[in-house]
C-alpha cells in the first residue's frame, strides 16, 4: 500500500513537471515567433513615399489649423527632348501595320 502511495506520488510530480516545461516552453515560442516578427519587412513602400504621404498629410493638418509648414520636396520630373519623343513615334508606327497584320491572319 505505502509503495503504490509512493508511486502516485512521484507521478503527480512528474505531471506537475511536465505541466510547468510545458508553460516555459510556449513562453519561449511566443517570445522567439515576437522577435522573428521584429525583423520581418511589412510594408512594401520605400521610406521615400512614407516620408512624402507624411508630408502631405502634415500640409493637410496645417491647413485646417491655419499653421505654415514647409514645402513638401518633390522629385523633378526627367523630359525627353523632342527628338526622342519623334524617334518613339516613329518606331511605334511602323510597328502597328506589322501588328495589324498578324491580327488579321489570325
Amino acid at each position: 500500500m505505502r509503495l503504490m502511495a509512493n508511486l502516485s506520488s512521484v507521478l503527480d510530480q512528474l505531471q506537475q513537471e511536465r505541466r510547468r516545461l510545458t508553460f516555459q516552453l510556449e513562453g519561449l515560442s511566443n517570445a522567439l515567433s515576437a522577435l522573428a516578427a521584429i525583423g520581418r519587412r511589412r510594408s512594401g513602400m520605400s521610406a521615400a513615399g512614407r516620408a512624402r504621404i507624411a508630408a502631405t498629410q502634415r500640409l493637410r493638418w496645417s491647413k485646417v489649423k491655419g499653421k505654415r509648414v514647409a514645402p513638401i520636396p518633390t522629385a523633378k520630373r526627367r523630359k525627353m527632348s523632342a527628338s526622342a519623343i519623334a524617334r518613339i513615334r516613329a518606331a511605334q508606327k511602323a510597328r502597328w501595320p506589322r501588328w495589324r497584320r498578324e491580327q488579321k491572319r489570325r
